[in-house]
């Protein structure tokens, strides 16, 4: 039985940059609307079976309401998979990601279907293995999920789950960082040192709080802070480097460039160095306090004592190009039966 895991996470698209900036809302109705759509995209391609993380109320119902107004239709109803939801016990954190990605990896489910942001993904991608991810944007700073229809989505995801799409995989890089060589974690886009003494909020938005900047991938189109690196030097996903950067005060800055931090915020960003981070590369941060933060989000607490170091791993998570997996199919006629 072809299976496909779905985690749409209930909190992403609802962090600080709310109150601080003119970000919006993605409410969990949508996200129950977007895993219906998705069902219907893997149903039509031959997955017979969706795991999925538990949801949070209006996940849940929204879905709830689609697949009843579904199966009211009678014959003109969509095929859909079989639906199952883990039952584990909510402790409303990360640890839900993580336990659910395990257990759905030991379902063998083929494809890992991601409604979150790049804090979720990054979550998923630290427990995945090797089964492949299609990350959807519903968070904020988005830089590693992609808005999608979910109906697309679905269906490329589901060629590549029942193995009739087999060219459309990337191999994505990895940050990792370790504090004093034994305290590991990872990060998919960025990691940013502030001097902030605590976790907090989490959510990292303030530039003068950031001293040292690394990336995976760098778009001028992006927000958050591996924008300052795409608005000098772009890394597409596929390059094999990242960047290093060094910031300081725009007035003591050599290039000080106006940058979107957060959707409606921006501001003057200086940066005193950029230099290329070569794959397997480690570099150790000067000593610092405060804390590290990992695709926009505080995580880790260091004081000036702490050894910390950040390294390009080349061999992160797969994830589906959605683009290619469809123009592989229509090239190869299976959609239309002829392939």
């Amino acid at each position: 039985m072809t299976s496909a895991g779905i985690i749409a996470n209930p909190a992403s698209g609802r962090d600080i940059r709310r109150l601080v900036s003119g970000a919006s809302v993605f409410d969990n109705a949508e996200k129950g609307n977007m895993v219906y759509r998705l069902m219907v995209g893997l149903g039509a391609v031959g997955v017979e079976r969706v795991v999925m993380m538990p949801g949070a109320s209006g996940i849940s119902e929204s879905l709830r309401r689609n697949l009843l107004g579904n199966s009211s239709r009678g014959k003109a109803a969509q095929a859909l998979p079989e639906l199952e939801v883990l039952k584990m016990r909510l402790r409303h954190d990360a640890r839900d990601t993580a336990e659910a990605t395990e257990e759905m990896c030991e379902r063998d489910v083929s494809v890992l279907i991601v409604l979150g942001g790049d804090g979720t993904n990054r979550i998923v991608a630290g427990h995945c293995g090797k089964v492949p991810l299609c990350p959807l944007s519903t968070g904020t700073n988005n830089a590693f999920p992609e808005m999608r229809e979910a109906t697309v989505a679905g269906i490329a995801s589901g060629l590549v789950a029942t193995g009739r799409v087999k060219g459309a995989l990337r191999r994505e890089k990895l940050l990792r960082v370790a504090v004093n060589g034994d305290q590991e974690d990872l990060a998919l886009v960025d990691v940013a040192t502030s001097t902030d003494a605590f976790v907090g909020a989490r959510a990292l938005w303030r530039p003068a709080d950031v001293s040292e900047v690394f990336v995976t991938r760098a778009s001028p189109e992006s927000t958050g802070f591996s924008a300052v690196a795409g608005l000098i030097e772009p890394v597409p996903p596929e390059a094999p480097y990242g960047l290093h950067l060094r910031l300081v005060a725009p007035g003591e800055a050599k290039i000080t460039i106006p940058v979107p931090l957060a959707p409606g915020l921006v501001a003057p960003v200086g940066v005193a160095e950029v230099r290329r981070l070569e794959p397997e590369e480690e570099v150790e941060l000067a000593p610092f306090s405060g804390c590290v933060a990992l695709d926009g989000e505080r995580e880790l607490e260091v004081s000036e004592r702490d050894r910390v170091t950040v390294r390009l791993d080349p061999d992160g998570p797969f994830t589906i190009d959605v683009g290619k997996a469809m123009r592989e199919a229509a090239l190869r006629g299976l959609m239309n039966g002829s392939g």
